[in-house]
């Protein structure tokens, strides 16, 4: 693994230092854990780790735990945070005994704050968890007189399980294998483990479970170290932090958090807003994982082969379906020391096997990787150094010739990669492909555009209409926005931005889900950058109409906020999905939004905060910043970069990355 440099050390205690006020109390680790939107768990963790620890609800919801749901199953050590459909980890379960009794959480006592959880059960057992990148921290007190007991399940999974084992190494040292489904059932993940009590225990069978009796009183804690390699590994990963005790380690947690957090600083807003901002900027940040955990950079490639990661940390669990779209944009501005590595290790798939879903080789749990042409091109294109990019591209054309074209949506989505390769092409001075995957994108996206989605009738309000996936053909219509200028030629710019009109009046559009997220972004291309500004004031501020969810149209329709503060934080069937909402939402209240992923640029409208700074290498900052504003509704007159006018709603990433001052004005300076 490579060591961090004095540079990036520096960097990150600056960011922490930024803050004079903890940023942790901000965040309410409990938006989005209930109901449907049981996607999201309150786990400790810290950014971008392996291990996410958390009690699991019975019966579960997609990521384990669902606040309205207190009993529990036990307490597991992995999850994907936000995704829909089934999610998969909820491995090395552990449950203090219940003795045929269910056990509940006592909803008064929990609390959780980033790399910290804690709670008082019904059988009087108090738990506390926190983390490192690979250990699960696990500590449980019990009642003066009770014998202190754990189950510990080798074989538990979200998913189904494919291979489970587990060996005895001493009176305290369990150490296994553990093999299971990904999401939804599609491939599989293998983790080895290494699980280390600080007192002794008697091991004997209990069911599907092992029964841990501890000798001594309580409390007892429970390190579970997780690695992709082996079990020797998982133990020398728990040897690293050993010498450290449970506070030190919250501490560290809390602090690589406070660093993450600090790199945003917002003025203005009331308390829902800003625990809505820093809530969902620690949504993005707990994936990708960085999985390398050897000395030497080894990681298990997808061909189930093993590889060394030479001058970079390698990054697994990818859900680029949607995330692609926002979340990774906004890694590029929050962490970019990071993206490099995170970039690398997406190349990497297309030399050592890659697929849409998770393949049967993978390292941690993963979901998908769709349109990692469009993010790799998006990262090079704001100065992201990948050097394997070009060891990708035969992989690229491989992917791009193979891609399923059998429904308006999927058609859609292959437009997308073929635009994307053909500027990838560019960069890697292949003109003759460039050209070629230039027409091919334009040609098929025309074809279909013009067969699906240009003659606007009655019948586009229909759900899953002409085989789409998840949505309407209204919805669909404006799903490649690259190809506006298309759009633009086939029906007319002041046609086009008309339809558009009518698709927010009649509640057409779906904020629940991705298809169509970035379409409030296209008022300002369209030359109405007043109606962008309107609609996303009410997205982010008033309740709305929503008719739509994920697969169907509503018996009844939703009035209300499409975000709050609550664990009942989204509209229904909205998907979190691993960031990529909680992306959304964050780069909207700045007043920056990444409307084209492959383009260095980004869409501007009125910010919901006074001021945003963004904290950048090298001492850097971007000041996003209001003048004259007396109602957020309030309409800007112009927008200017360091003083100058700009001529658009439009910024370039670069300008950024360079820091300076972005000014929102609200009066003509003579009021």
């Amino acid at each position: 693994m490579k060591a961090i440099s004095c540079l990036l050390i520096a960097f990150l205690l600056q960011t922490y230092m930024l803050s004079a006020q903890s940023l942790l109390p901000e965040v309410n680790l409990f938006l989005g854990t209930s109901g449907d939107h049981g996607q999201l768990a309150p786990a400790a963790n810290v950014p971008f780790g392996m291990v996410q620890v958390c009690p699991d609800s019975h019966p579960r919801q997609h990521a384990g735990y669902d606040y309205a749901v207190p009993t529990i199953s036990g307490i597991s050590v992995n999850r994907l945070s936000g995704v829909g459909g089934q999610g998969c980890g909820g491995n090395l379960s552990l449950m203090p005994d219940t003795a045929g009794v269910d056990v509940r959480i006592v909803k008064s006592t929990e609390k959780a704050q980033p790399g910290y959880y804690h709670a008082k059960l019904s059988n009087g057992v108090n738990i506390e968890l926190t983390a490192t990148r690979t250990t699960a921290v696990e500590r449980f007190t019990w009642q003066p007189g009770m014998q202190p007991v754990l189950l510990f399940a080798p074989a538990s999974a979200f998913e189904r399980v494919f291979h489970s084992d587990y060996q005895t190494l001493s009176s305290n040292e369990i150490g296994g294998t553990i093999a299971a489904a990904n999401t939804c059932g599609n491939g599989r993940y293998t983790l080895y483990y290494y699980l280390h009590t600080d007192v002794p225990f008697h091991l004997e069978p209990a069911g599907n479970r092992q029964k841990l009796t501890f000798t001594e009183d309580s409390p007892v804690e429970v390190r579970i170290a997780v690695s992709p390699l082996s079990v020797e590994e998982a133990r020398r990963c728990f040897l690293e932090t050993s010498e450290n005790d449970f506070q030190t380690i919250r501490q560290q947690a809390a602090e690589a958090w406070e660093s993450i957090l600090s790199r945003v600083e917002i003025k203005g807003g009331d308390q829902d807003e800003r625990t809505l901002f820093y809530t969902s900027l620690f949504r993005t940040c707990q994936s990708p994982l960085q999985v390398t955990t050897g000395k030497n950079g080894e990681y298990p490639g997808t061909d189930g082969k093993l590889h060394r990661a030479e001058g970079f940390d390698y990054y697994s669990s990818w859900s680029l379906w949607d995330t692609y779209r926002t979340k990774f944009p906004l890694l590029t501005l929050i962490v970019p020391e990071r993206m490099s590595d995170m970039m690398q290790s997406l190349a990497v798939l297309y030399t050592t096997g890659k697929r849409d879903w998770s393949t049967d080789a993978e390292c941690v749990p993963t979901v998908r990787t769709e349109h990692a042409i469009a993010l790799l091109l998006d990262s090079r294109l704001k100065g992201i150094e990948i050097p394997n990019l070009a060891e990708a591209y035969a992989g690229m054309k491989h992917e791009v010739a193979n891609l399923p074209l059998k429904s308006p949506d999927q058609c859609m989505e292959a437009s997308t990669d073929l635009w994307a390769l053909s500027r990838v092409a560019d960069l890697l001075d292949k003109p003759a492909d460039a050209a070629l995957y230039r027409r091919k994108g334009d040609s098929l996206f025309c074809t279909v555009w013009d067969r699906e989605f240009r003659y606007v009738d009655s019948t586009y309000t229909r759900m899953r209409q002409n085989g789409l996936y998840q949505g309407t053909r209204w919805q669909y219509r404006w799903a490649a926005p690259q190809f506006l200028p298309q759009m633009i030629e086939r029906v007319g710019k002041d046609s086009l931005e008309a339809q558009l009109t009518t698709f927010f009046a009649q509640n057409l559009y779906n904020q629940g889900n991705e298809p169509d997220i970035h379409v409030p972004y296209l008022f300002n291309r369209l030359g109405s950058p007043e109606k962008t500004q309107q609609t996303i004031f009410q997205l982010l501020t008033q309740p709305m109409t929503h008719i739509y969810g994920g697969n169907a149209e509503y018996a009844s329709p939703y009035i209300g906020k499409a975000f709050k503060n609550a664990p009942e934080a989204y509209c229904p069937e909205m998907d979190e999905d691993d960031g990529a909402m909680s992306a959304w939402y964050v780069f909207s209240a700045m007043g920056l939004y990444p409307l084209i992923v492959g383009e260095p640029s980004y869409e501007l409208v009125s910010p919901l905060f006074d001021e945003t700074v963004l904290h950048l290498p090298a001492g850097k900052r971007f000041v996003i910043r209001t003048v004259g504003r007396e109602t957020k509704e309030q309409p800007v007159l112009e927008i200017r970069l360091n003083n100058r006018q700009l001529s658009d709603y439009r910024i370039s990433h670069h300008d950024i990355a360079k820091g300076g001052v972005l000014e929102f004005i609200y009066c003509d300076g003579n009021e």
